[in-house]
């Protein structure tokens, strides 16, 4: 158990460091994410940054993820579903659309027009405050590989068995602090888990984005 994301971020940090990341750069997951990543940053004396994955939901049912997308607009789909419900190209490219407009907002928000960092020939540590299916965090991954960095490091407190098999094809390394096999929700390994607020994560930006190292 965690006590809340402070201490799962310095939790993950005292297993990272002791190394040195060249161009280092850590890329959380907002909202929760952030304060995990935060942690992670001070620590390790590395600039934070963020990548805003976001899901894509089924037609009159949005809870229902049947895929995530990124700022980018790199979008990836569970076939399963595509293929239970008959989306056609253009349903699909409108969903996309939708969410990709959504996460430009929120990077507008959280970076108040500040540009992006490049991810190019970064070691990139990419961190939330855990993992349930898996899903958005693979379209953040695929996000980042698309930039060209030097090494991706997923690093995350918890994580269920099966997404860390689903994930680790994809990244350079996997640290997952807990591996339960009986896993309901992400909260259930923290005692203190509220929801992280815009403004909270908009001031660790500005203490630790990369214009204030």
């Amino acid at each position: 158990m965690f006590a809340d994301r402070i201490d799962a971020g310095r939790r993950l940090a005292a297993h990272l460091a002791g190394r040195t990341y060249e161009n280092g750069l850590v890329v959380a997951i907002p909202r929760g994410g952030v304060v995990v990543g935060a942690e992670i940053a001070r620590a390790l004396q590395l600039p934070l940054d963020i990548i805003i994955p976001r899901k894509i939901g089924a037609p009159h049912n949005p809870e229902l993820a049947i895929g995530a997308v990124t700022q980018d607009g790199t979008a990836i789909f569970n076939e399963e579903l595509l293929r239970h419900f008959h989306l056609p190209e253009e349903i699909r490219e409108r969903l996309v659309a939708a969410a990709v407009a959504e996460t430009s907002r929120r990077l507008q928000l959280y970076r108040h027009g500040k540009p992006q960092p490049s991810w190019r020939d970064r070691t990139i540590i990419l961190t939330d405050d855990g993992i349930a299916t898996g899903y958005t965090v693979l379209a953040a991954l695929r996000s980042l590989r698309r930039a060209n960095p030097k090494k991706i490091i997923l690093a995350v407190p918890v994580a269920p068995p099966d997404t860390i098999e689903f994930l680790e094809p994809e990244v350079d390394e996997l640290v997952c602090l807990l591996v339960p096999e009986v896993f309901l929700a992400v909260g259930q390994f923290y005692y203190h888990f509220d929801q992280t607020s815009d403004e909270e994560v908009i001031a660790l930006l500005e203490e630790l984005g990369p214009k204030a190292q």
